[in-house]
């Protein structure tokens, strides 16, 4: 990086955070495949020397985007019933990821240990652990709920797109799938909320 490129990285106007306020914008205009550190570049006005300097890689930025992302999950008012408590963090962790274009699929191909990444999981395992689950218990049921979490919210973000609905209707034959054909009904765009909630209460059910 020559002089002037360090001067740019280093100046009053960019910083970490606003690389990453730069392209969670891009993210939610043009959507998770279109995002790339040049992209992000272009729309700061800056050379993508300058982004990197920041971010080092992509994949350490899609890292810091989705510990971002998480981050508007919030932590404030939680209830003090570990299972309430339990129930509304993961509710604002799927409203947090579907206030971004593509913020499930952004999280999924993460590994992030962020700030905000761990102090959420901190609290949802702290929650689970407040009542009455082993440490094994609390640690597998944190991950069961997140990986559920995301990979329904993928598919409705994705549905959002071309409703799972209408592919259905189109490959499902009541002769050749007979009982997904029964189902069908249930499986509208429309129930994702219900099917969040279902899902959920079967983690949370007495074992």
């Amino acid at each position: 990086m020559t002089n002037a490129q360090a001067s740019e990285a280093r100046g009053p106007r960019l910083d970490p955070a606003a690389v990453i306020s730069a392209a969670l914008e891009l993210l939610d205009e043009k959507g998770l495949d279109a995002l790339s550190t040049r992209a992000v570049a272009d729309r700061l006005g800056v050379r993508m020397n300058t982004v990197l300097w920041h971010v080092k890689t992509k994949a350490r930025m899609l890292e810091l985007m989705a510990d971002a992302v998480i981050g508007e999950a919030g932590l404030d008012g939680l209830p003090a019933p570990w299972q309430d408590r339990v129930r509304v963090l993961a509710r604002r962790f799927r409203r947090a990821l579907l206030g971004r274009r593509d913020g499930a699929a952004l999280v999924v191909g993460t590994h992030t240990a962020e700030p905000h990444t761990l102090r959420f999981a901190d609290a949802l395992v702290g929650a689970l652990l407040d009542g009455g689950l082993s440490e094994r218990d609390a640690a597998w049921t944190t991950w069961t709920i997140v990986y559920f979490t995301l990979g329904l919210t993928q598919e409705e973000q994705a549905a959002a797109r071309e409703p799972l609905d209408g592919r259905l209707a189109r490959e499902v034959s009541g002769t050749a799938h007979p009982a997904l054909h029964r189902v069908l009904g249930h499986l509208d765009a429309e129930s994702f909320g219900e099917r969040f909630e279902f899902g959920l209460s079967a983690i949370l059910a007495p074992r």
